[in-house]
């Protein structure tokens, strides 16, 4: 494993969203919680019909995150070509181009902050045996590495999804909702999934993050693939997927399938999945992640000639190296679209 110095290893991830400074600092001061809620899980299960009527993009609306704004904002992540992590780097080190035209970077900050993650524990009969107990432990290396102001929300799912925790900054609380569950039944995994990126966006915290624990297999979610992604691809989200698999999953065709459904939706909203294949292997995922969700930059910036017209985006972040290192890279969410709720200002 590799620990944060001013060059330490990192994963390259990062995440879109839409806002402006007047509203999120607003949001940060009003949306404070206290610092352990639960509810019952029957009480925030997907109901079968409200599950197919939900509008994408709801959730935002309700805090207004996008209303009178065209300034976007960038979480980017930065490794050498070694996969170690970058950190230090100045504003006039990166560029931005918003459908190849170089932005001006009106925002910029490398700020240790909290997250709103999710944690989306997958406890259906494919998960058997002690792949529970292993994502379990490894989970607990997340925590600790974690910001002492992160706020988490834990959903379990099998044949639906249940969230268990609502916003506790207690990580032993989840840890401790995880020591007894039993797996069985079938997977709504894109069910869960959805349930997780409405939650977070209801965080705290501008950085949002998801940890989808899970061997990838759906078989009974009354969203769809699709569906789900392109839910991702829209939000400000970014999802990590850590596929538990056995020896024998790893090279059958179910197991393929899972692999790629976790590195689509992880690629997508500009995260990454891992497959580990040991217990301290998977410690050591769970551990870079907590570091990488540290060890992030904030950028922004507001596109020349804005058009509210609902288009895609494409983003590009390109990194230029100090003088004496090597080459670095960068990972960003892909792009962004331009919604009728945005106006320029």
């Amino acid at each position: 494993m590799y620990f944060p110095t001013r060059y330490a290893t990192k994963i390259t991830a990062a995440s879109i969203s839409l806002v402006t400074v007047t509203v999120f600092l607003a949001l940060t001061v009003q949306s404070q919680e206290p610092a352990t809620q639960e509810k019952s899980a029957a009480a925030t299960q997907i109901p079968a019909q409200k599950a197919k009527d939900q509008k994408l993009g709801t959730e935002l609306d309700d805090k207004s995150l996008i209303t009178n704004t065209d300034l976007i904002t960038l979480t980017v992540t930065v490794t050498d070509t070694y996969g170690r992590y970058v950190s230090g780097l100045s504003k006039s080190a990166f560029a931005v181009f918003d459908n190849k035209q170089q932005q001006e970077i009106t925002y910029f900050s490398d700020d240790d902050s909290p997250v709103s993650v999710g944690v989306i524990f997958d406890v259906s009969g494919s998960m058997s045996g002690d792949k529970v107990k292993r994502a379990r432990d490894a989970l607990a290396k997340f925590i600790q590495t974690s910001h002492d102001s992160d706020e988490y929300f834990l959903i379990a799912f099998n044949s639906r999804a249940q969230l268990l925790l609502d916003k506790t900054r207690d990580g032993d609380s989840i840890l401790n909702k995880l020591t007894f569950v039993e797996t069985k039944s079938q997977t709504a995994l894109y069910d869960a999934c959805y349930l997780g990126v409405e939650k977070v966006q209801r965080g705290s915290h501008a950085k949002r993050a998801l940890l989808l624990i899970s061997d990838g297999q759906d078989n009974d979610s009354r969203y769809t693939f699709n569906e789900l992604r392109k839910l991702l691809k829209e939000s400000d989200v970014t999802l990590y997927g850590i596929g538990i698999l056995s020896g024998s999953d790893a090279g059958s065709a179910m197991g393929m399938e899972g692999q790629g459904i976790l590195d689509e939706l992880a690629g997508v909203s500009g995260g990454k999945a891992f497959f580990p294949r040991s217990a301290a292997e998977m410690d050591d995922i769970f551990e870079q992640i907590a570091l990488e969700l540290r060890h992030q930059y904030s950028i922004g910036y507001k596109p020349e000639s804005f058009a509210n017209d609902g288009k895609w985006h494409k983003v590009k972040v390109k990194v230029t190296p100090p003088r004496g290192l090597p080459r670095l890279f960068v990972r960003s969410k892909e792009g962004y679209y331009a919604t009728a709720g945005v106006r320029a200002q």
